[in-house]
């Protein structure tokens, strides 16, 4: 039997192995209900090869898994594996057990109807539902994080979901990675306020854990580090963490419980396991975002509590692209996005996170939906900036799929290079021209408009492989001693079964004075030669 699918580090690098061999997810994750129907996934597969995508990222929900507690109903996850399978395409799938966007709407109705046994979060005194008038008026009733009687119920659902994808999967790896749950954390709150919950927060600080914050300030965010630093040897919640205490507290407990969830599942197949995370906002106070998810801001507390999970991953939806990207890899770690919009971005962002950021995955949702109108109203409900003007304009399906076929077909190259200056990207959404150096030459790429995007990849000295729409390329010597530069051969074409195919020779008036211009998407190979 193949080793089942694993995350390397190696030399630095870290990389998703699939048979031992490495893969980067150019991925599209489905709306929430698609994959609860196998007859309407059948158009989902189709419109994900048309885009170039070798992964799809599908939902798999508590509720019809186990509709009955103890009976399970493994028809879907057996269905949508036959037919990725079918389809030539891999499957990461998603868990909606505890939390869904920091709801509970995909828990089973036996679980819903029992309030005593599976107790709801009491986000007031005494209340277990409210609305919330801050977002959008939500009826708000989550499951609380505390309660052990439904962390154990959801560890052994998701538990049999992974032994059911080692019985029919172990051989073949369709399923490649697992998220478990989605968008944990708790709205309209920082922390719940049951008498259990206020018996912990003003308890003392497990003394395991207030030893493993004050080692570890190194690596965490202003804010936190102050907290920690200003602690004292021991305490409750708040005397040792004052303001940042209540979200603390919300994440301690939520990374618990998701960590028994996936512990579970790791024990009957251990897949790598993600969480992803509904970002936080500057200024913004813990409760307007989930607090107690995943963020970058309380990642110690995640680290600390939740060994069994493998990947952070940041649904993006704010503008700040490049900000999050770097926030997310400042610990040396891969990134991996599940979740970003499909507007007139996407594509270039693509290139930024396999071209710059060397990224595990990339993944737009509501794949099934590239090219539509977007709602931006209806995407702040998931945590976008409704006024991120880039929500005004959709990517057109055309551009995305000849990028994501070109970066398909180079995707051992790409590989070759991760983690090293050989591989780099820009984009015209942060910058309206980008100087690349390497080896002595300047590849200069101004781009002709904002959703523009060039990734660069050296081959060998002086030659490189391009990639680039809306971009004007222009090669030069940044060499004071070898002022020359040459041009000795300027090619497109693309890879098919690795090996390069030449499409046009380039020259004269297609390249002049080093010079091209790529507005459609197009990958180019550049052999150039500097002298005196």
């Amino acid at each position: 039997m193949n080793a089942i699918p694993a995350i390397e580090k190696k030399d630095g690098v870290w990389k998703l192995l699939v048979d031992g061999k490495p893969i980067i997810l150019l991925a599209g994750e489905v709306h929430n209900s698609s994959s609860s129907s196998l007859s309407y996934m059948e158009q989902v597969w189709e419109q994900g090869k048309q885009l170039g995508l070798n992964c799809l990222l599908l939902p798999i929900t508590w509720e019809l898994l186990e509709p009955d507690e103890g009976r399970f109903d493994f028809s879907l996850v057996d269905g949508l594996i036959e037919q990725a399978r079918a389809h030539g395409m891999k499957i990461g799938f998603l868990w909606f057990g505890t939390w869904k966007n920091a709801q509970s709407t995909y828990a089973p109705e036996w679980v819903k109807r029992d309030v005593n046994r599976f107790r709801r979060a009491e986000l007031e005194k005494g209340k277990h539902y409210i609305t919330v008038k801050k977002f959008y008026n939500l009826a708000y009733s989550p499951l609380s994080y505390l309660c052990e009687e439904t962390m154990r119920a959801d560890a052994k659902a998701f538990a049999a979901l992974m032994a059911e994808i080692r019985r029919v999967d172990s051989e073949e790896h369709t399923v490649l990675t697992v998220q478990v749950e989605n968008e944990t954390g708790l709205m309209a709150a920082a922390r719940d306020h049951s008498d259990q919950a206020d018996a912990l927060f003003y308890a003392n600080v497990p003394a395991d854990f207030a030893d493993y914050m004050r080692t570890h300030t190194d690596t965490m965010v202003p804010e936190v580090r102050e907290a920690v630093l200003n602690s004292g040897e021991k305490g409750n919640w708040e005397e040792m963490y004052g303001a940042q205490a209540e979200e603390l507290f919300s994440a301690y407990y939520t990374a618990r419980y998701v960590n028994t969830v996936a512990a579970a599942g790791k024990a009957e197949y251990p897949l790598p396991m993600s969480v992803n995370c509904w970002l936080n906002r500057d200024g913004a106070a813990a409760g307007v975002y989930p607090s107690g998810g995943p963020i970058s801001k309380v990642r110690e507390v995640w680290n600390f509590c939740a060994p069994s999970i493998d990947l952070y991953a940041p649904d993006i939806y704010l503008p700040d692209f490049q900000g999050i990207c770097e926030e997310y890899t400042r610990r040396g770690e891969p990134l991996y996005i599940p979740e970003c919009p499909t507007h007139s971005y996407a594509a270039s962002r693509n290139l930024l996170c396999v071209g710059k950021y060397h990224a595990m995955c990339y993944s737009p949702f509501g794949i099934e939906d590239m090219g539509q109108p977007l709602n931006p109203s209806q995407m702040a409900l998931f945590g976008a900036d409704a006024s991120d003007p880039a929500l005004a304009k959709s990517q057109d399906v055309e551009t995305y799929s000849q990028i994501n076929h070109l970066l398909g077909g180079m995707m051992d190259k790409l590989l070759s290079r991760y983690g090293t200056e050989y591989l780099d990207a820009a984009s015209g959404e942060f910058e309206p021209e980008h100087a690349f150096h390497m080896d002595g030459v300047e590849l200069r790429a101004k781009f002709t408009q904002q959703e523009g995007g060039c990734l660069i990849l050296r081959e060998r000295a002086q030659e490189f492989y391009i990639l680039a729409h809306h971009t004007w390329l222009h090669v030069l010597s940044d060499q004071p001693e070898l002022p020359g530069l040459d041009v000795l051969a300027f090619e497109e074409g693309r890879f098919e079964d690795g090996v390069w195919q030449r499409r046009r020779r380039l020259n004269g008036d297609e390249v002049v004075a080093n010079t091209f211009t790529a507005e459609a998407p197009v990958l180019l190979r550049v052999k150039l030669f500097t002298f005196a």
